[in-house]
């Protein structure tokens, strides 16, 4: 597929050490598995550092996404007593909200970024999810579907036209992206060799396959964009 790399932008979606299996990183630091881990969740680092090196030689943007929970933080299991991960309570903003294993605080080494993602190609890097009452799925907005992160002001700011995401995950913050910049208006294009899912519930990645492509989003590895 030919792409305009000048009026492109990727977004790393949340490649960060809570979302990751165990590695030792190329410092041969040795990071033990991630709160919220999803299976072979650093091998997404790969394929996307190669992509954001070839945007920013062409004149592309580069966005990383970051979950940046405050302690204590609403969507944490461990803030509702008697309530376990993976099941859903009704807040202010976000009725239905799941509820996860705490993961992502700010200041973490969960919260920082797998070592093996190349953050030199990256110009701006997007922290959500940082009030406590508010999750964050998307790049783009809040929970509450109507408090914006900045981020599609900035991209048409700068003429960009066309997305391409992958990182962590792929049923939840790819897809809630993927669904947000294509109803924005952008060309959306998810990298499938540089996505992994939670699959939780088991064939939610699947599902968020499907859902995307239904929703005219484009879905083909990244090595097939020239």
């Amino acid at each position: 597929m030919k792409l305009d790399f000048s009026h492109a932008a990727l977004i790393e979606v949340d490649v960060q050490n809570d979302f990751c299996p165990a590695y030792t990183g190329p410092s041969g630091r040795s990071y033990p598995q991630g709160a919220l881990a999803v299976a072979d969740g650093g091998a997404a680092a790969g394929p996307l550092n190669a992509l954001a090196a070839r945007l920013a030689a062409s004149g592309g943007r580069v966005i990383a996404t970051a979950d940046w929970h405050p302690a204590g933080h609403l969507s944490f299991a461990s803030s509702h007593p008697g309530k376990r991960a993976g099941d859903a309570v009704d807040l202010p903003a976000s009725p239905g909200q799941l509820l996860w294993p705490d993961h992502c605080v700010q200041g973490s080494q969960g919260a920082e970024f797998h070592e093996s993602l190349d953050l030199r190609p990256v110009n701006l890097i997007i922290r959500k999810g940082c009030r406590k009452d508010l999750d964050s799925y998307s790049a783009f907005f809040e929970n509450d579907r109507s408090t914006p992160t900045g981020l599609d002001a900035y991209l048409r700011g700068l003429g960009v036209k066309s997305v391409a995401l992958g990182g962590l995950a792929t049923d939840y913050c790819v897809l809630y992206s993927a669904l947000d910049a294509a109803r924005l208006g952008y060309q959306t294009i998810v990298l499938l060799d540089a996505v992994r899912g939670v699959d939780y519930p088991a064939g939610s990645a699947a599902a968020a396959l499907d859902t995307m492509r239904e929703a005219g989003v484009i879905l083909l590895p990244s090595e097939d964009l020239a």
